[in-house]
């Protein structure tokens, strides 16, 4: 079973927590440190203070060193109602003078040395005093060790460490309330645009609002929107061509089947002959409506918008189209002329899709010019580059001129067959390079002209 993805609140928020809660904690340890530190300079005076007066009490005797200190002023010196206090007074070479022996300090110390130690079971913290021999009073050299217990100095260290520690958690604890609260905050657009594409029904291809958003967000919404208006334009060419194949290939499958059903009940060689060759007609029909309906969706200007336009001689692409359907016009005996232009044609374009459109063009001209009757291809170079084409057709009124574009149109009356899709992918083919189809009445009155008009070459 896949885990679940981390969300983006919580990364945000273990990248701004976590860091936080990590200061706190080397925060704690350093502050730990500087209160021992500073608990034990503080203590460390008084300490220092208590060997010098006991310094000053040592005195010349017989035999060497005393110290001279009552028992009073002993319980006054060294009485604590919170740490023991201990002394050492000895020789330099370590002979006892007084009190009770104490941890050397360490080796090469200077004349007064602090250090910790241990004494009656308890860790303690000493200071080393050494004195000088005064010659004039007949004092030799002596070496004070005071010794206290740490119960002052850990309350201290405490003290400073409760009193900084304490206004700085809670000073990080509102630090972390007010991040998850901005953190919520910053990410509600996107809850909302979660809220607002799990509620919309299917379909519904609005845009989304990017007003009032975070200029971080705004970016995503405009993305969003972007692929949404695609997705919404696929699905519109998606669905206009299941609704024009449905709508073209109804009639042809309803007349094929129905051809097939007769030729199966007919014992008749000839009928059934006949019903044969109409449903081969059918088929060839059929062959037909489905190639345009392909070439209508492969023409579609959101689904030919990475076509590459390459330079190309109109001139040459009309007269080879032209050429091709000789053979047709001769079988109606049409005059199928062409006029070229005095040289190139230059123009960019897809040279399969302008052979398309001007094949839509003279299979509209070859079908509907009566019998006898002319077709002429003309091209001219300027003031643009244009291609006409003239037949002798029945004319087509001006009200209807516009709409024989429009895809399934068809002209009541012509008698002809054909799908009403020639015209729509000729027309959707120009616009594709950038141009337009437009159509007037031919030159001597008879029949119509379509003229193709495209961009020259840059």
């Amino acid at each position: 079973m896949a885990s679940a993805a981390p969300t983006l609140r919580g990364q945000l928020l273990a990248w701004l927590l976590v860091p936080l809660l990590a200061l706190l904690a080397v925060d704690a340890v350093l502050t730990q440190w500087m209160a021992a530190n500073l608990a034990r300079r503080a203590n460390d005076r008084p300490l220092a203070e208590i060997a010098r007066e006991l310094s000053l009490r040592l005195r010349a005797a017989p035999g060497g060193l005393a110290l001279d200190l009552t028992a009073e002023a002993q319980a006054i010196l060294l009485g604590d109602p919170v740490d023991r206090i201990r002394f050492d007074v000895s020789t330099p070479d370590g002979r006892a003078i007084a009190g009770e022996r104490l941890a050397a300090g360490p080796p090469g110390a200077a004349t007064e040395a602090f250090y910790d130690g241990a004494a009656g079971g308890e860790p303690v913290r000493l200071v080393e005093l050494r004195v000088g021999a005064d010659g004039a009073a007949g004092r030799p050299a002596a070496v004070v060790r005071v010794a206290e217990t740490l119960r002052k100095r850990e309350a201290l260290a405490r003290e400073i460490l409760v009193g900084v520690l304490v206004p700085e958690a809670l000073l990080v604890a509102v630090a972390c309330l007010v991040v998850w609260v901005g953190v919520v905050h910053g990410l509600a657009p996107l809850e909302r645009l979660r809220r607002t594409l799990a509620s919309r029904p299917w379909g519904d291809w609005r845009p989304l609002a990017v007003e009032g958003v975070p200029g971080e967000v705004r970016p995503l919404l405009e993305a969003i929107n972007r692929l949404v208006a695609d997705l919404d334009r696929a699905l519109t060419i998606q669905n206009r061509f299941i609704s024009d194949a449905a709508h073209q290939l109804k009639t042809p499958i309803t007349a094929l089947r129905t051809q097939l059903e007769l030729a199966a009940r007919e014992d008749d060689p000839a009928r059934l002959r006949e019903a044969l060759g109409k449903a081969g007609a059918g088929l060839e029909r059929l062959s037909r409506v489905v190639s345009q309906l392909l070439s209508l969706a492969r023409n579609e200007p959101e689904a030919a918008a990475r076509v590459t336009l390459v330079a190309l001689d109109l001139n040459a692409l009309a007269l080879e189209a032209a050429t091709e359907w000789v053979p047709e016009a001769l079988k109606k005996g049409i005059d199928l002329g062409f006029e070229g232009a005095a040289g190139p044609v230059a123009i960019r374009g897809d040279a399969l899709r302008l052979r398309e459109l001007l094949d839509n063009l003279l299979d509209n001209a070859v079908r509907y010019t009566r019998d006898g009757g002319r077709v002429t291809v003309r091209v001219a170079a300027s003031p643009a580059p244009t291609v006409d084409v003239n037949d002798d057709g029945p004319g087509i009124p001006p009200d209807e001129r516009e709409r024989v574009f429009q895809r399934f149109h068809r002209l009541l009356g012509t008698g002809q067959d054909g799908s009403g899709l020639g015209l729509a992918i000729a027309q959707e083919i120009a616009r594709l390079h950038g141009g337009a189809i437009s159509l007037s009445d031919d030159a001597d009155g008879v029949g119509n002209t379509f003229s193709l008009t495209l961009p020259p070459a840059p």
